[in-house]
């Protein structure tokens, strides 16, 4: 045993260093800061005078990204007794390499331009939405996984979200501003499929080294009230490039009333499905993060806040029921071991977001959004998706939002900030690679 843990401890050790030095490598040949974060950059290199310079880098999204993920995600895998403190070191490892793995990947996706990576506020908060459905994954097999392991999956992970997100969003079109399919659904799905992989026939071996500690309940509170003052922001993180946009508020208050709701929702049925007259802590904290994952899609479509009100009580109803019916057929039937029920809190309930976006996306009208759809039709070129700007994150975004306003989540260059938009030439004279916009666009 004591060479195994030596073993254990040289193959982590050997992996972070040969991860970083390549990440290092990488970062040296390609990752260049972008205009956002320097104005002398932007006269040298890009057009950037059709949009304000974010000289604040964003912060607060950033911020409420981070602390979203280190404290909320970390606090809600330390339930176990025997993994307790081990799981939040690998999710702050996981935070570390994915952030930087993501950049590279979902760089060379969005933010590539001249062989160069441009990294920014939003490239950042990408990375954060990619580490989130990474630490998603983790809780469907924590326990079972070393950190060696939780690198690897890192490592695949990050990049079957890039691609899968690049797929959804940049060449299907889809709205998921707050990643009910991007984030949550494939998150817990990703997760669900290792599980499976991982499954092992004798189960009652793990039993005891699963079993809750102590302070669970301690740690579901703190994780919880992080959830419920940083989610929010998070949510409209990828809604909210400058303060001319009007749906951008939406998202957070959307938020706001989906939590309240389906904190409501577990004290109408968890006394009827356990015996217990009032739920326990993890149950709360069960259903604020599934009224998170339903807000994903519609949290910015959504324009009253009845419609908030009820998707987050559907969610708790369906984190409950998941929990008590779902669960033990998942490993019973399948062979799947959900160790934090990743299932019930973001698969199911980022399903039912995006059908609901899906259902208001196909509802929506112009007299809905008073007109505001318009006022964004002005800003864009009419062409569809098959047109010279139809692959381009941010255009594909921009002819969204002037038929659904709310529909205005982009990956890589903000409107009007990457230089074929604008028909523009960087410094060293080449023309940017691509076709340009048609005329009157941008």
């Amino acid at each position: 045993m004591p060479e195994r843990a030596v073993t254990s401890r040289l193959q982590l050790s050997g992996l972070c260093f040969l991860l970083q030095i390549l990440t290092i490598v990488l970062f040296a040949v390609f990752v260049r800061y972008s205009p956002e974060s320097s104005a002398e950059l932007c006269s040298q290199q890009l057009n950037c005078s059709q949009r304000k310079l974010d000289l604040g880098f964003q912060h607060p999204r950033f911020r409420d990204g981070h602390l979203r993920a280190l404290l909320g995600f970390g606090l809600l895998v330390a339930f176990l007794g025997r993994y307790g403190p081990g799981s939040m070191a690998t999710s702050i490892l996981t935070m570390a390499f994915g952030v930087q793995w993501a950049i590279l990947i979902q760089g060379f996706l969005y933010f590539f331009l001249n062989g160069k990576i441009h990294v920014g506020a939003q490239s950042m908060v990408s990375a954060d939405f990619c580490t989130a459905a990474i630490l998603i994954s983790a809780g469907a097999i924590l326990g079972r996984v070393n950190p060696v392991q939780m690198l690897l999956l890192t490592l695949l992970g990050v990049t079957l979200f890039s691609l899968n997100e690049y797929i959804l969003l940049s060449l299907m079109g889809v709205s998921d501003s707050g990643g009910s399919l991007t984030v949550h659904t494939f998150g817990a799905y990703f997760g669900l499929m290792v599980s499976r992989i991982l499954h092992q026939s004798q189960m009652d071996e793990r039993k005891e080294q699963q079993d809750v500690g102590p302070l669970s309940d301690v740690f579901a509170v703190v994780g919880t009230i992080y959830l419920w003052i940083f989610w929010p922001s998070f949510s409209s993180a990828t809604t909210a490039h400058d303060n001319t946009e009007p749906w951008a508020p939406w998202a957070v208050l959307n938020t706001y009333f989906s939590l309240a709701a389906s904190t409501l929702a577990t004290f109408v049925l968890s006394p009827v499905l356990y015996e217990e007259s009032t739920p326990r802590m993890v149950q709360i904290q069960d259903a604020a993060l599934a009224s998170t994952a339903v807000m994903g899609m519609p949290g910015e479509m959504l324009v009253t806040p009845f419609g908030a009100l009820v998707a987050g009580f559907l969610a708790g109803l369906i984190s409950l029921l998941g929990f008590r019916f779902l669960t033990p057929v998942l490993r019973s039937r399948l062979k799947i071991q959900d160790t934090c029920g990743v299932h019930n809190v973001h698969g199911l309930p980022g399903i039912l977001g995006a059908l609901l976006g899906t259902l208001l996306a196909a509802l929506a009208t112009a007299d809905a959004y008073s007109g505001r759809g318009e006022e964004a039709g002005a800003r864009v070129p009419a062409g569809g998706p098959g047109q010279p700007d139809g692959h381009r994150p941010g255009a594909l975004a921009a002819r969204r939002a002037a038929h659904h306003p709310a529909a205005s989540r982009t990956r890589g260059w903000p409107r009007g900030s990457r230089p074929e938009a604008e028909g523009a030439e960087v410094s060293s004279g080449h023309a940017v690679p691509g076709k340009q916009s048609p005329p009157g666009g941008g």
